[in-house]
């Protein structure tokens, strides 16, 4: 392991190499700040990330000879300028981006990481984001570090040896935070009827933002909650401080909250720090459907962009436009379904922002179908909650309708009318 400076470091990279970018709350702002500056001696570099929270860099002619980006996921800064040439995105389920690396089927040359400093055995931690990154980690041949006090030694598959590392550089600055809004009285609603459906000893998958929090929040009352999810925040902190969750009722990794990746406030990153009761493992296992439905009553919760009245879940885009990833909810659906009493789950607000509704007699041209009609189990929204397993399509269509907007659905009915009659 080399200590260089930031320029040496990137100096490193070279004109038409794959470069993995850590993700999340692990995002190496430091070093991609620096591949910003030297980026006119580039040409042909392919990033290839997850979400990253860096801010996103001038999106010019320059940028786009020295740069091609891969999404595996979306991220809100990274939305406006997808051109689906030079800034493209590659659906895949994320259960299977790590054998994607691991393969070669994705080549990785460089891995860009952002670790824990080195314990008295000389391990570092990929910290907060495991996911992907120990699989471009494995696969990668060059490794470049910032090594950073303020991240927090995670437990599980992030243990990388300092003699591992082939660069890195040092820094210290506080982890992005990922901020919680107030909830609104609509979303309160769907958490209720959410927890409703929620039994005590479940095991919980749930994502980020208002939706998720307001199912957690409606939780507060159950007991022995357990959690195996892709991601966790500050809501699944409330629970465990409000005695909800204890994972004593999980058979894969008991008494531990297990996740691939982890955002929230500094409250979060304070308490995951060496506690030996939070594990970070590789989304090729955590999000492996057969894993997941090793533990009884999984209650995987997810939400969509909208849905079709056959049960057909958009999750990723809006249309043609792609405004996230099909990311792990089909993996969480699936292993939810076969798990002993288990719950696939999907929570979405009746309408948008802008008055649209949700439910719709047929998806957006475009739109792509993440969760398919034959996986969807529970739906709810602020209206209420209806399962449609066993259901057929004309009941299915009654359900949901009763789930939309009262003024939506003499519309809904009358559009699935004359669906019906072709």
């Amino acid at each position: 392991m080399e200590k260089v400076s930031l320029a040496e470091a990137i100096g490193k990279i070279r004109s038409e190499q794959s470069v993995f970018v850590h993700g999340g709350s692990a995002t190496p702002r430091a070093l991609l700040a620096e591949l910003w500056k030297q980026s006119s001696r580039l040409v042909d570099v392919e990033l290839i990330h997850l979400h990253t929270l860096e801010a996103v860099p001038t999106i010019d002619a320059g940028f786009r000879k020295s740069f091609k980006v891969t999404h595996l996921f979306v991220g809100a800064n990274w939305r406006p300028h997808l051109d689906y040439d030079r800034i493209d995105y590659l659906p895949c389920f994320l259960s299977e981006i790590p054998n994607l690396f691991r393969s070669g089927i994705k080549p990785i040359d460089v891995a860009l990481l952002h670790l824990s400093p080195p314990d008295e055995q000389g391990y570092c931690s990929l910290g907060t984001s495991v996911d992907v990154a120990r699989a471009a980690f494995d696969a990668a041949k060059v490794v470049i570090a910032q090594i950073n006090p303020k991240m927090p030694n995670v437990q599980g598959d992030g243990q990388i040896h300092q003699s591992e590392i082939d660069y890195w550089v040092e820094i210290n600055e506080s982890l992005p935070e990922a901020k919680t809004a107030e909830l609104s009285e609509i979303e309160k609603k769907i958490g209720h009827h959410a927890a409703s459906i929620i039994e005590n000893g479940s095991c919980l998958q749930v994502g980020i933002g208002a939706v998720p929090d307001s199912v957690l929040a409606a939780l507060s009352g159950h007991r022995h909650l357990g959690i195996h999810t892709e991601l966790w925040s500050d809501g699944v902190l409330n629970l465990i401080r409000a005695g909800a969750v204890d994972n004593s009722k999980k058979v894969v990794h008991p008494g531990k909250t297990v996740s691939t990746f982890i955002m929230g406030s500094q409250n979060v990153y304070d308490y995951i720090g060496n506690n030996p009761s939070v594990i970070c493992l590789g989304a090729d296992y955590v999000n492996n459907p057969i894993v997941i439905a090793s533990n009884p009553q999984v209650a995987a919760i997810n939400s969509a962009v909208e849905i079709d009245l056959t049960g057909q879940i958009c999750a990723d885009s809006v249309g043609h436009r792609v405004i996230s990833g099909v990311g792990g909810q089909m993996d969480f659906m699936r292993g939810a379904a076969l798990s002993a009493g288990g719950k696939p789950i999907i929570v979405l607000s009746a309408r948008t922002k802008r008055g649209e509704s949700r439910i719709v007699s047929a998806l957006k041209p475009g739109a792509g179908v993440v969760t398919t009609r034959a996986h969807v189990h529970w739906v709810v929204t602020e209206y209420g909650k209806v399962n449609l397993q066993g259901m057929s399509l004309h009941e299915r269509a009654k359900a949901l309708i009763q789930l939309s907007h009262p003024e939506d659905r003499e519309k809904l009915e009358r559009e699935w009318s004359n669906i019906h009659r072709g």
